[in-house]
């Protein structure tokens, strides 16, 4: 049994469905044999992400029967803007409908034709909206193992370097993703984000968090570092988001709901030009695309999200769970972090090559084993064109994220999962790999690409 308890009890639940094995095949193969296309009624645990899937509070719950749905202005906004000013420090709070249109409404106002984002990694949707401006994401990760506490760091040699180049002009900003979703979840600790300061204050360059997991980063950073454990993870979520000029977030994660997202900023000025986008694609700043009973119930969660009980048992659970696929016989990313468990589909099918995406034979095989949904972060969604008629270039990793909704599932659920990959350990030296039959050419390939396997 783990060691760890839910800070939680449970009083509402829904049915969960149990496809047989012939129904599985069949919806795969109707699917393109793409794990994004297969209907939820077709899922048995749902492992794909930990975005607008979590289980809202009773307090939550009641926060949306307050909620004012007048069109400007509404009682539900000041809330929102409230918790949030309190939690970032940022005088400036913009509410949209979730974190993609946040970074692409900040993001265009700051990059154009040729300039460059620099991040610890560039999640694919952040990427997307570089690219889309006509920017070049530049990812500088640290390398980092199982004894790397702080795996989630930019490596700030390479950024100095690169500032200092003939490159470092075009350079319009410095982008902090906590956590480093796509580099395993990994923490990115307050001295790191200090010199990312100085360095940005040496060159001119703004610095901004992608906040979308802020909650459980300070938890992480509380948790490895000896000299920060007297302090609470608020504050040190408020340190972190103190060095950076302003963040954007989807708050379908550490706002612990199930849609919505922000932008908030010191300068005013930018705020303004942010403002009158969201007008244009959102709707009016004070709203941004939500409801008021969303706005009421985010800034609840934003408020739940920082107990130190609810984050030690994500980080536990994580731990924990780990552990069951290690035992099943899958080579798990260590450390571990809080929101997802990471699994390197490469070291466990090295027969498959990057170009028949490995990663995506995991997570089909997982699905056909046990209806257990989960995401590739291979070169299915990080691998780069090659020349015309060459196989892509290979994502640097070829991972397979386990992701935990908040609240949602219980360790006999994950126990489950377990005996899924096992199954699926059992058989991994004859799995075959896959090929892209179609994709539509545009950004994130991956929700929307038919694949073939590979005879």
């Amino acid at each position: 049994m783990p060691a760890f308890m839910e800070p939680f009890r449970i009083k509402a639940v829904e049915p969960i469905p149990f496809p047989s094995a012939g129904e599985r095949e069949a919806a795969l193969a109707d699917a393109g044999y793409n794990i994004f296309r297969i209907p939820a009624r077709l899922i048995t645990i749902d492992l794909l992400t930990d975005s607008g899937t979590s289980a809202m509070s009773a307090a939550q719950w009641s926060a949306l029967f307050s909620g004012d749905e007048s069109y400007a202005g509404a009682r539900s906004y000041e809330r929102f803007e409230q918790v949030v000013r309190e939690l970032t420090g940022y005088p400036e709070v913009i509410p949209v409908h979730q974190g993609r249109a946040a970074e692409r409404i900040l993001l265009h106002q700051l990059l154009g034709d040729g300039d460059i984002s620099v991040s610890n990694t560039h999640f694919d949707s952040t990427r997307a909206s570089v690219e889309a401006a006509g920017a070049a994401a530049v990812d500088l990760p640290v390398e980092h193992d199982e004894t790397t506490p702080f795996g989630g760091d930019i490596d700030v040699d390479r950024l100095r370097e690169l500032l200092s180049g003939p490159a470092g002009a075009r350079v319009r900003c410095v982008v902090l993703t906590i956590t480093n979703n796509a580099n395993g979840g990994q923490p990115v600790s307050v001295g790191n984000a200090s010199i990312v300061r100085r360095i940005c204050d040496e060159h001119d360059v703004p610095l901004l968090l992608d906040a979308s997991r802020f909650a459980e980063n300070a938890y992480l950073v509380l948790n490895r570092s000896p000299g920060l454990a007297d302090s609470s993870p608020a504050e040190i979520a408020r340190a972190i988001f103190g060095l950076a000029d302003g963040c954007w977030a989807s708050l379908k994660k550490d706002g612990v709901a199930n849609i919505g997202g922000l932008i908030a900023l010191h300068d005013a000025a930018l705020a303004r030009r942010c403002r009158a986008k969201v007008i244009e694609t959102e709707g009016f700043p004070t709203y941004g695309g939500l409801a008021g009973r969303d706005l009421d119930a985010l800034a609840q969660g934003l408020v739940e999200v920082t107990d130190v009980d609810y984050l030690r048992y994500r980080a536990e659970s994580a731990r924990w769970f780990a552990d069951e696929l290690e035992r099943a016989g899958l080579p798990v990313v260590r450390p571990t972090g809080c929101h997802a468990v990471y699994v390197d589909a490469g070291a466990l099918l090295p027969h498959i090559p990057p170009h028949q995406l490995p990663a995506t034979a995991l997570v089909n095989e997982l699905y056909l084993a046990g209806a257990v949904r989960t995401t590739e972060l291979g070169t299915l969604v990080f691998g780069r064109p090659g020349p015309s008629g060459s196989p892509d270039i290979p994502a640097p990793r070829e991972l397979v994220r386990f992701a935990l909704p908040r609240r949602v599932y219980t360790a006999n659920h994950l126990r489950y999962v377990a005996e899924s990959a096992e199954r699926v350990v059992a058989k991994a030296a004859d799995l075959c790999g896959y090929r892209i039959a179609e994709q539509d050419g545009g950004a994130m390939r991956q929700f929307t690409a038919s694949l073939l396997p590979v005879e």
